[in-house]
């Protein structure tokens, strides 16, 4: 959660947020994950207010490539 707090923008609303509202609002998310052999596809509803915050995040915290 650290990490992740670490990782949003300065200027969304939710750089000063508290972990249960992060929990709320990036965790508890109703997503489809779908799974193939190099990569992993996260689809979220149209509607879903903070999608693009959490893609911002998810590209932060992908890993260095080798």
């Amino acid at each position: 959660m650290w990490r992740i707090q670490q990782e949003i923008p300065k200027a969304t609303a939710l750089a000063t947020a508290e972990f249960a509202t992060l929990r709320l609002r990036l965790l508890k998310v109703a997503a489809r994950v779908i799974e193939s052999t190099t990569r992993i596809r996260v689809a979220f509803a149209s509607a879903c207010p903070d999608a693009a915050l959490f893609q911002s995040i998810a590209t932060a915290l992908r890993p260095a490539p080798t």
